[in-house]
């Protein structure tokens, strides 16, 4: 069985998840990797590679066109760039299975389009969370619907050791993306708030100069408590002292596997959330680690949890155990497998994912965005040029509302 992957580019979290999946596939060397653009990170291509799969630069359509007549299976690694979609609104694709596994929920700005759901073979969310989607949840009502869940986001593999993390630990961190982007200023307020002034948060991350976060931490009343400390190349240790994983997070955000709060679930450190859909679902409140409904709500627990270290330390003991157990590679490439086999049984068809696009580059933005409003607003605020926004489709379609033919960028 052949399957082919068609991603933009192998970095970040989809880089990661691959990676993981291919080391764990005893049939890697049956897949291969199709990239819409070099990539600027090799290092995840490298790990795919090392475990038997191919991976290639698109060349130009043609070349892209090829490979997909080719393949049992077509996997379109699925988020909002625009080479993707240039990619599926251009002209005629072959007959195929196609299965896209999605990479952003769709709960906020970028929505994923129904029509992409419903033009699919087969169409996978990385969390169920995708199902609360506002423009799916018709689709999602009807008997009909049949979405599946596979999971993309992988904690540290067991040491084999009751706990991986040596030393006291008492510290609260947070780890991620330091921009209003994605974390929320509730960090801020939060650390400000606590009731002992011998406690501070470290937060790992890297963060630009003139970044606002260093504005907000300086408005702070106590901005002590807030420590920024810098990218790390080993998570594991920068979170060796940390019980409370502090991981507040906007309420628009897009993601969906969370990296970070799976691998530090992983190493026994308990996690404090906001009660946003994909964090509900990796969460479970008074279990593996507590939820809070509002600002002043995660005060309070936070609060709570520096007071009841041995009830925080149990949430971090079940929360390892959980993600050790359910958020593997394992479980997700045989979830995979079976899938495609099951898709085996179904003839090629010819794909119309245009139709669910539009014509241009404006539509496929506006698609996504919500509406020409989002479109004028540029979706969420402050949301970088890297992840789809209108300068990100700009850069590669200077004049949105024409229909491409070609993409320079990469010949798609």
């Amino acid at each position: 069985m052949k399957v082919v992957h068609i991603a933009p580019h192998l970095g970040g979290g989809v880089g990661k998840a691959h990676a993981a999946l291919c080391e764990a596939d005893t049939e890697a060397a049956g897949r291969q990797y199709m990239l819409l653009e070099e990539p600027r990170d090799q290092r995840y291509v490298n790990e795919i590679r090392d475990a038997g799969a191919v991976v290639t630069i698109a060349q130009d359509r043609n070349h892209i066109l090829k490979l997909m007549a080719g393949a049992d299976i077509v996997q379109f690694e699925w988020w909002n760039h625009p080479l993707m979609c240039g990619l599926l609104a251009g002209p005629a694709l072959p007959a195929m299975r196609s299965v896209f596994w999605s990479h952003v929920s769709g709960v906020s700005a970028p929505f994923i389009p129904a029509g992409l759901v419903e033009a699919a073979d087969r169409f996978v969310f990385t969390s169920a969370c995708s199902k609360l989607a506002p423009n799916l949840s018709a689709m999602a009502a009807s008997s009909l619907f049949q979405a599946d869940v596979i999971n993309s986001g992988f904690g540290h593999p067991a040491s084999g050791t009751s706990d991986p993390i040596s030393g006291n630990r008492n510290g609260i961190s947070y780890l991620g993306t330091v921009e209003f982007t994605k974390m929320s200023p509730a960090m801020m307020e939060v650390a400000d708030r606590l009731d002992r002034d011998d406690v501070a948060v470290d937060v790992w991350g890297g963060v630009g100069a003139d970044s606002p976060v260093h504005d907000a931490i300086a408005a702070m009343e106590h901005p002590d408590r807030l420590r920024l400390c810098g990218h790390t190349a080993d998570p594991k240790a920068a979170l060796s002292q940390t019980s409370v994983f502090l991981y507040l997070l906007q309420p628009f955000h897009f993601g969906t596997a969370e990296n970070a709060l799976v691998e530090a679930m992983s190493l026994g450190c308990a996690p404090l959330v906001l009660a946003n859909p994909c964090e509900l679902e990796i969460v479970r409140d008074g279990e593996t680690g507590l939820v809070a409904s509002s600002t002043d709500h995660a005060v309070e627990l936070a609060n709570w949890m520096l007071e009841h270290p041995d009830e925080v330390r149990v949430m971090g003991e079940r929360a390892r155990a959980e993600v050790l157990e359910l958020r593997t590679p394992d479980r997700s490439i045989a979830a995979f497998r079976a899938l495609w086999q099951a898709e085996m049984l179904r003839p090629k068809r010819e794909p119309v994912f245009a139709e669910a696009l539009g014509p241009t580059p404006r539509d496929w933005y506006e698609t996504m965005q919500g509406g020409p409003s989002g479109a004028e607003t540029g979706g969420q605020p402050g949301q970088a040029a890297s992840k789809g926004s209108l300068a990100h489709f700009m850069a590669y379609y200077p004049d949105l509302d024409l229909v491409p033919e070609t993409s320079a960028a990469a010949g798609v």
